[in-house]
């Protein structure tokens, strides 16, 4: 791992990443967690503050960065519920089958190299009736700004940590064996081929 990915790229994740227009998203959804949760790339624990703690029993959190789960050390602090780290990939989660009510995950589909193989794993964990809450930003539905997109997607990648600009959100979730019981989407302020976000829920198709 080299200076850029181990000392800058979490700092400049980290606050790309709590900027008020995504801070705003996060609100939407995090609230809707419950019970035993998994959140997949939990990075620096910048949804934990958004929790309903009358709801949730215990977050456990996945990031292979180590770098990342260090940054999230305040956050968790600072919530009245039992945080856990796990810091394998989410193309193979180390908990067993149906042993979650809910799995969240924000901002991280962008990144994780084989997303519908990730989700299949969230699937495999959540309990019967569980539910997948999520706000990711992918392919616009713009054609000018997909060009956009598509363009600078590469050079993208290399500065942001893997993020991917153009994939289809609720085409993954419905390949990870999902069924969308709610989905929104709009451009959230900011440059638009990094702002097209989508929001929702799924259960197992």
């Amino acid at each position: 791992m080299g200076f850029y990915a181990k000392h800058i790229l979490p700092w400049g994740l980290h606050l790309a990443c709590g900027v008020k227009p995504v801070r705003y998203q996060r609100r939407k959804v995090i609230p809707l967690a419950r019970g035993r949760v998994l959140e997949v790339g939990i990075g620096s624990g910048l949804n934990l503050p958004f929790y309903d703690a009358g709801k949730v029993e215990r977050v456990i959190g996945l990031d292979p960065s180590a770098e990342m789960r260090r940054l999230a050390e305040k956050a968790v602090k600072q919530v009245p519920f039992p945080v856990e780290f796990i810091g394998l990939s989410g193309e193979d989660i180390p908990l067993e089958k149906a042993s979650v009510d809910t799995v969240v995950v924000t901002y991280t589909l962008c990144t994780i190299p084989d997303a519908v193989a990730a989700l299949r794993e969230m699937r495999r964990v959540l309990k019967p009736g569980g539910e997948l809450v999520f706000t990711e930003h992918g392919l616009a539905p713009d054609a000018k700004v997909r060009r956009v997109q598509e363009r600078i997607e590469p050079v993208w990648k290399r500065l942001a940590g893997g993020c991917h600009l153009t994939r289809p959100i609720p085409d993954l979730i419905r390949a990870g064996g999902f069924r969308m019981t709610q989905v929104e989407t709009m451009y959230i302020p900011g440059w638009k081929p990094l702002c097209f976000n989508y929001w929702g829920c799924a259960v197992e198709g």
